[in-house]
């Protein structure tokens, strides 16, 4: 019923703009010598017209967005802010482990975990990275562990491929801070949910994001479908964004996306934020296309299956940046 009386409310705002403009041209018509007030009267009613016509459309696009679960504007701190949802029968499908598998599901934002500075010195670090490289579409990604670079529509080795090159991309401290806000997420995600962050791994895929409007030329680059961490990637049972830049200044769309049933729930990023939460299909979400500017992030994925555990990520040896 809200988006119905959305629609009739921008049809009477609509409405009311139509007569002010009509009223504003008899007035210039039949009252010549007041041309120049009256002027000034009609520029300011098409300004507001133009404006209210604008916030009309930028509305329009997020009519899908029932509830914004934390703006960007707001601070959240220095505890986490939770929704609780029922855990689905995902995890029903994979080998239970005691102490993290999830018991109890939902979703948290914070922004007491990683500073503003620090977010800026890793968005400096993928600025770098991807620079060596990047996608011909709209999204890249930068992988420390891997070392999976997007390059045109394929993707390369950053450690194999630059090698040498790479002294001058990345500092030992640029990765040591990487290990330490890889660290912090994990331990405010098992004090959320009430795990053993001992029972907690690293897995992929861990990566940095840059996305930006460009059209998107192969599938990798198409990052708004609905998805399903658990389902997509197996190994997920819990995971996290921490955002690199804002919401609205830095870029605008590339909000994130929770789809439930009862509407979508967003989650608009901030530096230094880390939105986390667990991974089955009471979590189905996706990401709003980015509209304009560049979206930085990085996505920390962690499971309970040691198998599937991956390493922090270093420097190779011979490269010292």
């Amino acid at each position: 019923m809200a988006p119905v009386r959305q629609r009739n409310a921008k049809g009477a705002n609509a409405a009311e703009i139509e007569k002010k403009i009509k009223r504003g041209n008899a007035l210039r018509q039949g009252s010549s010598w007041r041309g120049s007030r009256l002027l000034v009267a009609l520029l300011l009613v098409a300004l507001s017209a133009c404006g209210t016509a604008t916030w009309l459309y930028v509305t329009s696009l997020d009519s899908d967005i029932t509830e914004t679960l934390v703006s960007q504007g707001e601070l959240v701190s220095p505890q986490p802010r939770v929704y609780s949802v029922q855990c689905s029968e995902d995890y029903d499908n994979y080998k239970r482990y005691p102490g993290c598998t999830p018991q109890k599901c939902g979703r948290a934002v914070t922004d007491g975990v990683v500073t503003r500075e620090e977010a800026q010195t890793l968005r400096r670090l993928a600025e770098r990275g991807l620079a060596l490289a990047g996608s011909e579409g709209g999204a890249s990604i930068l992988d420390l562990h891997s070392g999976a670079l997007s390059m045109g529509k394929q993707f390369v080795n950053i450690y194999r491929y630059f090698g040498e090159q790479l002294k001058d991309v990345f500092t030992q401290e640029d990765f040591q801070l990487y290990r330490d806000v890889r660290g912090r997420i994990q331990e405010v995600i098992a004090q959320t949910f009430g795990l053993d962050p001992a029972l907690m791994y690293l897995t992929k895929p861990t990566f940095f994001s840059r996305i930006n409007s460009t059209a998107a030329k192969t599938q990798h680059d198409e990052y708004w479908h609905p998805h399903i961490d658990k389902v997509t990637y197996g190994s997920f049972d819990y995971t996290s964004l921490l955002y690199l830049s804002d919401y609205g200044s830095d870029f605008t769309g590339g909000r994130f996306v929770f789809m439930d049933q009862n509407g979508n729930r967003t989650v608009e990023p901030r530096a230094g934020r880390v939105s986390f939460f667990s991974s089955g299909s009471e979590n189905l979400h996706r990401v709003e296309k980015v509209t304009w500017g560049t979206r930085y992030a990085i996505t920390v994925s962690f499971t309970c299956d040691p198998e599937h555990a991956i390493s922090d990520p270093a420097l190779p040896r011979g490269i010292h940046g």
